[in-house]
């Protein structure tokens, strides 16, 4: 996907840090959209469909947080990637912003060039390989890639882009260990950096969002998915 064809959504609360970030987004030829509250930004989000949004953690009203739990309650933007911004030294959890649905963080005041190499290794998430089956059908449920939903009992169960991730890249290794290294390589990537309890807190929910017990924990490896 070119530059050119990608949109992003900026919402933040300060003026310049929007004029910032959309100058250095626009020169390398994205679509950039910008909201100055969490309200105007989950409008846009339903109307434009982008394929990142960048959200501001601490806004009044509706902050960072909440607006991120409306717009991954909204199925039409399943497959948009969320990356929180958050200034160093403020009380903000990645804990809780993975719990949120974020799919990354970015800790300002960054430099230009840094910032666009985030945005860049955060899109290439974006990308879906060509080599993996677009539905894979599995005992207990069936996993749609096209449509990134989960069909257990003939309802369709709507995950987080990462959660969704994660569960077919286990899925797609049925009965084998994987390594927590492997997952953050993968499904993360080995330019991003997140917190030891990310895969923690998305084996959780992926598990309480489907009612499997499939998913099992190897302690002190990694995690392996039973499909026997």
């Amino acid at each position: 996907m070119e530059n050119t064809e990608i949109t992003i959504l900026l919402v933040d609360d300060e003026s310049d840090i929007l004029e910032f970030l959309g100058y250095n987004l626009e020169r390398e030829g994205y679509k950039v959209l910008k909201a100055k509250n969490g309200k105007k930004g989950l409008k846009l989000a339903k109307e434009f469909k982008p394929q990142l949004i960048i959200l501001d953690v601490m806004m009044p009203g509706m902050d960072g947080m909440e607006t991120c739990r409306e717009i991954r309650n909204d199925e039409s933007l399943s497959e948009t990637l969320i990356a929180f911004l958050t200034a160093r030294g403020e009380d903000y959890s990645q804990i809780s912003g993975f719990e949120a649905g974020a799919d990354d963080y970015i800790t300002k005041p960054i430099k230009p060039k840094l910032f666009i190499s985030r945005i860049q290794a955060l899109l290439r998430r974006y990308k879906e390989p060509a080599d993996e089956k677009n539905i894979l059908v599995l005992k207990e449920f069936t996993i749609d890639r096209d449509r990134y939903v989960v069909i257990k009992n003939q309802a369709e169960i709507s995950l987080a882009r990462k959660e969704f991730e994660l569960l077919q890249f286990l899925a797609n290794r049925p009965n084998k260990v994987v390594s927590r290294e492997e997952i953050f390589s993968n499904v993360w990537g080995d330019d991003v950096v997140v917190g030891d309890r990310t895969i923690d807190v998305h084996i959780r929910r992926i598990r309480e969002k489907l009612g499997t017990d499939s998913i099992t924990t190897i302690k002190g490896v990694g995690y392996k998915f039973d499909e026997e």
